[in-house]
């Protein structure tokens, strides 16, 4: 155990954040005694999955905040009358109280942060702060007096109530705005007014690099909310195109898609339309269509197959559709765009083929939140509930998913993680059509405002439910995967998942429903009810975007949650953390299908056979994967197996390349692979002065127990007798 001080600061480049050093500490406490002038919703939400945890235990503590400079939202300070195991003071106005310490009382000593964060986000995870951390025994004087000055200042001060907070909000002056955040723009906006995002500047300088280079064809990946709408009439106003088509896969995006257009291109209304079936559009300079109205054949042959000199298709991923096939086919145009954020599928389809490879910009959901063009979540991992002592799967009966037990603890879970802002606006996910009808009717039973959605309801049905929840009318809309994507409700703020992850994909397209930008929040909270599921080993894969199907880098990534960059943060309670830890356990990671499915997803987008270093440089599935199933000896087994063609080789390279991968992939000592490259480069021969000045160059051990040990390892003697016969004992050192 260490006592040295500790300089607390936010570095994002360092991944060093106040936040980990104050959840860390939270979660050890026996009790915790806060001191903080300012507090926000967002503040108080990044450690709230902690103070459940300790509620759970039994542990309890105290805040005390301040009404200085009226800084304090007064819906933040109902926030933290919601927090069960939390006392809350507010501080006299005249001792203008403006100190920012955090005390936690341990087992075997206490910890002291104090400094310059507030119980805010900013000041947790963002802004330049400066805290210093101490630990002490039970008898340190220091903290002694500081827990002695917490309860003298506590003395004085007023315990936080409803009443307090309306008088305070009514004489409270409303000069400071936290954080403002704009949408993206609507038909409101003056033309020539709309100027191009980051990611829309590079996508669309990306795009004119493709068409400089000759291609007709490009597909941009972009992450939910960053924009591509607007992008797409950013490029069309700098093609200028003749004749351009719009097409989408619902009807609901045709007239915000126009009216997107008309903002960025300032159009006349009369050069426009939303196609019909019979529609004569011959003057028509713009068109946007629903993919299935286009191509039934009636409609789809008055066309000629040069009409349109650009055809761009939103939501392409879909285009492995026969519908969308048969209209690529036909169609002839001088530029052919793509559009979607996520172009993995899992029926077969390679979507990347059928735009020549050609991807002109790229940027995922992490890429997209460094970049602050989506807006910042809180991510709760939340324990569902226990059902004969065990948590429930996805077996569950149905009568325990509706049961009065589960929904009062949803309903305890949606209202304790809550929300930014007034007023709920909120999704619900279910398992099943059936789940969403039910758990609607018993949610509206306790005073919510729902409505369940399905396939079944008829567009229109849709469109006024999400009419009325952007105006207030509802709380939530429960659905199944009918919002999964094609739908624009950038006022919600709370996004609640009740079904098992069955695909990263889908938990990534749910997710994103909360992420675009609105002036009425500063972050969108998302709350997943974790059961005991299989497949919990996906929610690391979906949130960090990682492919690696590697046991530590998801063990680590719960582990260290907060290091992601920004506002965002990601918690789970302690149960939902174990249950991700078993899943990750329990499953094989290097089963057939998962090799096989990563194999494909990276070839299907480079469209040529791989090399082995392409899974590091794409951020595909890591190597070591692939041998960590006994199937493959070497790389080239797994071509063999995946690829389009078969390896051979006679049994000495064979062997070679079956030690190599056994012995060196790994890289856990550079050495090996230092004098395999000099092998290499040099025809299978190298001085030892080589390779001694090699080593220097690259600042590595040279003393002669490691360079005896790397002789030994390529000339086998360091293998056992049976691990020599296997690979033929052939030595590459002599």
């Amino acid at each position: 155990m260490t006592y040295a001080p500790k300089i607390l600061i936010n570095n994002a480049d360092e991944k060093r954040f106040v936040l980990t050093d104050l959840q860390e500490e939270l979660l050890k406490s026996t009790a915790f005694y806060f001191s903080v002038a300012f507090v926000t919703q967002s503040g108080i939400s990044m450690i709230k999955a902690q103070l459940a945890d300790l509620a759970s235990r039994g542990i309890s503590g105290k805040i005390l905040i301040s009404p200085y400079l009226d800084f304090n939202d007064p819906l933040a300070m109902y926030d933290l009358l919601k927090l069960p195991n939390v006392e809350v003071c507010i501080s006299q106005e005249s001792m203008q109280l403006h100190s920012k310490y955090y005390l936690f009382e341990q087992a075997n000593k206490q910890v002291l942060i104090a400094g310059s964060s507030n119980l805010t986000a900013t000041a947790l995870k963002q802004n330049y702060e400066w805290n210093i951390k101490l630990n002490s025994t039970d008898n340190g004087d220091l903290l002694y007096q500081t827990k002695k000055e917490f309860d003298r200042i506590w003395n004085l001060s007023r315990p936080l109530t409803a009443e307090i907070i309306e008088s305070y909000k009514e004489k409270r002056k409303t000069v400071i705005q936290v954080t403002t955040f704009n949408e993206e723009p609507t038909i409101d906006y003056q033309v020539g007014k709309v100027e191009p995002n980051k990611m829309q500047v590079e996508a669309l300088e990306g795009l004119n690099i493709v068409r400089e280079n000759g291609a007709k064809k490009a597909l941009v990946i972009s992450a939910t909310g960053t924009g591509k709408t607007y992008l797409s009439a950013f490029d069309v106003r700098q093609v200028n195109p003749k004749r351009m088509l719009f097409i989408v896969h619902r009807e609901q995006i045709l007239t915000k898609s126009m009216e997107s257009f008309q903002t960025v291109l300032g159009f006349d209304p009369d050069e426009a339309c939303l196609y019909k079936s019979g529609s004569d559009v011959t003057d028509k300079k713009y068109i946007f269509a629903t993919i299935q109205t286009l191509s039934r054949d009636a409609n789809l042959q008055k066309f000629a197959a040069d009409f349109f000199d650009y055809i761009l298709i939103d939501e392409v991923h879909k285009a492995g559709a026969d519908s969308y096939k048969k209209v690529m086919n036909y169609f002839q145009p001088g530029f052919l765009l793509g559009m979607t954020a996520t172009p993995e599928r899992t029926d077969g389809q390679n979507i990347y083929e059928l735009f020549d490879y050609n991807i002109a910009y790229e940027i995922r959901l992490q890429d997209a939140m460094d970049a602050d063009l989506l807006c910042p979540f809180h991510y709760f991992g939340v324990t569902d509930i226990e059902v004969d002592g065990k948590l429930i799967s996805e077996k569950e009966d149905f009568s325990n998913l509706v049961s009065t037990d589960r929904v009062n603890h949803i309903v305890d879970k949606i209202k304790y993680y809550g929300h930014c802002g007034e007023a709920v606006c909120g999704l619900i996910f279910c398992s099943s059509k059936k789940e969403a009808t039910e758990l609607s009717i018993l949610l509206n039973q306790r005073g919510f405002r729902t409505q369940a959605l399905t396939g079944d309801d008829k567009q229109n049905i849709r469109e006024e439910a999400v009419t009325k929840l952007e105006n207030g009318e509802l709380d939530y809309l429960l659905t199944v995967d009918i919002f999964n994507e094609g739908i624009d409700i950038p006022s919600v703020n709370q996004v609640v998942m009740l079904r098992n992850t069955e695909s990263s994909i889908i938990f990534v397209q749910q997710l994103g429903r909360g992420l675009r930008k609105h002036k009425s929040k500063e972050y969108v909270t998302i709350i997943d009810f974790i059961g005991n599921y299989r497949n919990n080993y996906l929610i690391p894969v979906a949130l960090f975007g990682d492919q690696s199907m590697n046991k530590d880098n998801y063990r680590r990534e719960v582990r260290e949650a907060n290091l992601i960059n920004g506002l965002t943060t990601v918690n789970f309670e302690e149960v939902a953390r174990k249950q991700i830890f078993e899943s990750i356990t329990n499953t094989t990671l290097s089963s057939m299908k998962i090799l096989h499915d990563s194999y494909i997803d990276l070839q299907n987008k480079l469209g040529r056979q791989l090399f082995l270093k392409d899974f590091i440089t794409y951020h595909g599935i890591d190597p070591l994967t692939f041998f960590d199933n006994s199937a493959f000896k070497d790389y080239a087994d797994v071509v063999t197996k995946f690829g389009d063609k078969e390896i051979q080789f006679s049994d000495i390279p064979k062997n070679f390349l079956s030690f190599i991968t056994f012995e060196c992939l790994n890289g856990k000592r550079r050495h090996e692979l230092v004098l395999l490259k000099l092998l290499i480069e040099n025809k299978g021969s190298v001085s030892f002065d080589q390779f001694f000045e090699s080593l220097i160059e690259d600042d590595l051990d040279i003393s002669t127990l490691v360079l005896t040990s790397v002789e030994n390892v390529l000339n086998l003697r360091f293998l056992k007798a049976q691990e020599q016969k296997k690979f033929g004992n052939n030595a590459l050192v002599f």
